[in-house]
């Protein structure tokens, strides 16, 4: 969920610094207008889309992992406290879902008050307008077809007003900020939609004024939007004359001469843009679903590689061991992992000239290294990565993440290889935070001297990669 907020909101940054810099000082109100609702209502569906012509334009990275270790939670082995990170989650979906039902009553309120003004005042019919006569007040705005006018307004400057609020009411611009309300419900913690709406009432303004000014002399309208006005506080989805904050703005887009028609191929910045985020959202994947697209990638070169050696009667290159070495998932993949076991079975793995200087996938191996205590085993491959688990989560130093202020949860990728004597070698770690990378390899720099892993009878060297999850509380 988080991640898609993210993309929500960088989408929502891009289309309004486009509309900010090149759209907004134009005179094309209506365009302008469709450009926010469509960007807006974009915005939240594009992190949605995943075009598959877009899915290879980045190229998948194979990672060998075994099982990954989990640290800062209550389990012997390190293995995740769900409880622990479930209710951070929860707790923030809590927060959100209660500011969405705040939001949802704000809105109900201010509804209610616009329903009361219209029960408790005179009111008349003109064609589908129904016109709200406001007593004792000097108050003029629109929603959706009904249009509220006050009594004191003067006569002289009530007839102009009252187009003006038709303009609104004849377009729906109602339509465009109950929209923008939808969706500060759902979004209440953006400021961006706020922005948004913000930009849009100005635009409702814009267009009506250009509206009515075909209709009437433009220094008699000049004359109404600098009377002196005082009225109820506008309302965010309402569409209200007498808006102080914008009477300056409004006169001077009137003011200005139409925009060159040419400037509307502006509008076209907008492409490159959703042609970059489609791409980043479908390069970008879910955790489950990289898994499944990277299994079908590794189980297609398995199967090529197989057919590769065959050709060669079973004899493998040293070229061929090490695409097989890095295709390697060990136990973490038990489909992947059974390909390879089937393809080491029917015999066709024979390793030529194996010296103690040859690596050799953790997955095929005869012999798997062998964990002090792992002797007597029945599964040493099992109790061997249990074991490695159970150590790291034991002499890891948690204290790390408040000597480094880290918060939530951190992500260690290691590898590193057990040799020909047994001991640990090679070690590489990539992480958030270079302090993590310097105490995973630490860490695992600190496993005992083990049984080397045997192929064919002679000791070989076993690469190791290993993932390691940091989840700090909070």
């Amino acid at each position: 969920m988080w991640h898609y907020i993210l993309q929500t909101l960088v989408c929502q940054v891009l289309f309004l610094v486009i509309y900010d810099l090149f759209l907004k000082s134009h005179t094309f109100f209506n365009w302008n207008r469709a450009y926010l609702l469509i960007t807006v209502i974009l915005s939240v569906v594009l992190p949605l889309i995943q075009v598959e012509a877009f899915k290879n334009v980045v190229p998948n990275s194979i990672i060998n992992e075994m099982p990954v270790v989990f640290i800062g939670s209550n389990s012997e082995l390190g293995m995740p406290s769900e409880n622990v990170l479930e209710s951070t989650v929860f707790n923030w979906q809590y927060v959100i879902y209660g500011g969405s039902v705040l939001a949802t009553l704000v809105l109900v309120l201010k509804i209610s008050k616009l329903i009361r003004l219209a029960s408790k005042n005179p009111k008349r019919w003109k064609n589908e307008v129904l016109i709200v006569s406001l007593l004792n007040s000097n108050a003029a705005f629109s929603f959706f077809h009904y249009v509220f006018l006050g009594e004191q307004i003067p006569v002289n400057e009530k007839e102009n007003i009252l187009k003006h609020e038709l303009i609104h009411v004849q377009q729906k611009h109602s339509l465009d900020l109950m929209l923008l309300e939808v969706f500060k419900i759902t979004f209440w913690f953006n400021p961006l939609v706020y922005m948004y709406q913000s930009r849009l009432r100005v635009l409702h303004e814009y267009i009506a004024d250009a509206q009515v000014v075909k209709q009437t002399s433009k220094t008699e309208y000049y004359q109404n939007l600098l009377s002196t006005v005082f009225g109820i506080s506008s309302v965010s989805f309402t569409n209200s004359f007498f808006n102080k904050s914008l009477i300056k703005k409004r006169i001077v887009m009137l003011s200005k001469t139409k925009s060159n028609q040419l400037s509307k191929i502006k509008y076209a910045l907008v492409l490159p843009i959703m042609f970059g985020l489609l791409v980043y959202t479908s390069c970008e994947k879910d955790v489950v679903v990289e898994e499944v697209s990277t299994e079908a990638s590794i189980t297609q070169k398995i199967e090529e590689l197989q057919a590769l050696i065959n050709s060669n009667k079973g004899v493998v290159s040293k070229e061929d061991s090490k695409k097989l070495m890095r295709l390697s998932l060990d136990a973490v993949n038990p489909n992947i992992n059974k390909k390879l076991k089937e393809i080491k079975e029917s015999k066709v793995l024979e390793y030529e000239n194996l010296t103690e200087d040859s690596e050799v996938p953790f997955a095929v191996i005869d012999d798997v290294p062998v964990y002090p205590g792992c002797e007597n085993s029945a599964n040493k491959k099992q109790c061997m990565s249990d074991a490695i688990a159970k150590h790291i989560a034991n002499n890891f130093n948690t204290e790390i993440a408040n000597n480094e202020g880290l918060k939530g949860r951190q992500r260690i990728n290691t590898i590193f290889k057990i040799d020909t004597n047994g001991m640990i070698t090679g070690i590489r770690s990539r992480a958030p935070h270079p302090a993590l990378e310097t105490e995973a390899e630490r860490v695992i720099n600190t496993l005992p001297k083990m049984q080397p892993g045997k192929h064919k009878g002679v000791a070989v060297t076993v690469p190791y990669s290993l993932p390691i999850i940091f989840q700090i509380k909070e």
